[in-house]
């Protein structure tokens, strides 16, 4: 994208979080819901649409693009990324990374858009970062498939149009293989959503079970077609690296506002008659949250561009999701100690961040599977069996 135009869209994401989305946070956070309006000025403000290509309608968005549009969202309730995460993410990439050249053309103008929403289908009961155990499975009926499972935490789900749906396709494969990516449009018969999670924090960022009980739908609805048969788990890798990155920057952007609150604070909230910002104490906390996030920030920049260029697209995401998933969670912590007992209190915001950043150390990958991912891209060969 020309600069000027990607300063433009930044400018316009920053106003529009600071004015229109920050005072509405209590009120997200209390209902549960993203009104309706801001949902709408999403759409009209490309944001459905980021990372896909220009030719299906998207902003197109390089990696180093992304992840300074990224710091602009982490400002703000993640409930915000998270109504068009899943577009621009890891079920988007699902087309973007394996689809056909149909796929793409009837899908991605529309997730781009906003008209549809998309979720991800990976994660079960007894399958999440590892889906070598996945029991979701698809049986070839003549020109159709055939899909029974459930999957469990689908983010967007109970507002999706269409499900990319992970299944086991050759159930004798070892491990992570003979697994396929199917296209499971929401009124599939079959197909069925359980009621909304009632989580820790994001509150406003849905999700909920997802149950298929002989599901039904054709041979072309595999995510690639014939040759994407029993390729799943490939395509897959590849979303979660990229969603890996992404997250690591909304991050460092939640990183980012929880330093502000915490500086304000500390400014304006006295002790013994002088501000808490005098307190070497303080100032010690301080300095530790302004040096997380500016490491936080030189990682995610320095993985985008090793991304874009392709010279590492799996341990770098790794490090960085790492890293920045942990940081923000002793940012957070940092920051209620910083305002004492106001900081446990609902309404304030560093309480509800720390609620709000805990999740991130666990989706799309917890920091165990990162540190596997990033160990055994060091150690190769003498790591594994």
């Amino acid at each position: 994208m020309d600069p000027s135009v990607l300063t433009d869209v930044l400018d316009s994401v920053r106003d529009f979080i600071r004015t229109e989305v920050v005072p509405l946070e209590e009120t997200i956070d209390a209902e549960d819901v993203v009104p309706e309006r801001i949902v709408a000025q999403c759409k009209e403000m490309g944001l459905y649409g980021f990372t896909i290509p220009e030719q299906y309608g998207g902003l197109g968005l390089t990696a180093s693009e992304e992840v300074r549009l990224a710091f602009e969202l982490g400002w703000t309730t993640p409930a915000l990324r998270s109504l068009f995460g899943t577009n621009n993410g890891i079920a988007g990439h699902v087309l973007l990374e394996g689809g056909t050249a149909e796929q793409k053309a009837q899908w991605l103008p529309q997730l781009a858009s906003g008209e549809v929403t998309a979720s991800f289908g990976l994660t079960e009961a007894d399958a999440g970062s590892d889906p070598s155990s996945l029991t979701t499975r698809a049986v070839r009926d003549g020109d159709s498939w055939v899909i029974n499972g459930s999957k469990r935490y689908i983010t967007n789900s109970p507002v999706a149009d269409v499900i990319m749906v992970f299944a086991r396709t050759a159930p004798d494969a070892p491990g992570n293989r003979g697994i396929s990516t199917f296209l499971v449009p929401r009124d599939t018969p079959g197909l069925s959503i359980g009621p909304k999670d009632h989580k820790m924090g994001q509150f406003g960022a849905w999700t909920a079970d997802v149950h298929l009980d002989d599901v039904r739908v054709p041979a072309d609805a595999v995510v690639g077609g014939e040759d994407g048969v029993d390729k799943g788990f490939l395509t897959a890798a590849k979303c979660l690296a990229h969603g890996r990155l992404h997250l690591a920057a909304v991050c460092v952007g939640m990183a980012d506002r929880l330093v502000h609150e915490t500086v304000e604070y500390a400014k304006e909230r006295e002790q013994g008659g002088k501000p808490i910002a005098r307190f070497q104490l303080v100032q010690g906390l301080v300095a530790d949250s302004v040096t997380d996030a500016r490491a936080g920030r030189g990682l995610v920049l320095d993985t985008a561009r090793t991304f874009d260029d392709g010279s590492d697209m799996v341990s770098g995401p790794a490090a960085a999701k790492y890293f920045c998933s942990e940081m923000v969670g002793r940012v957070a912590d940092r920051a209620v100690q910083v305002h004492g007992g106001a900081g446990y209190m609902r309404g304030v915001a560093v309480e509800r961040f720390f609620r709000d950043a805990r999740l991130f150390r666990i989706y799309e990958g917890t920091s165990q599977i990162q540190q596997v991912i990033i160990a055994r891209d060091a150690l190769g060969k003498a790591a594994r069996a």
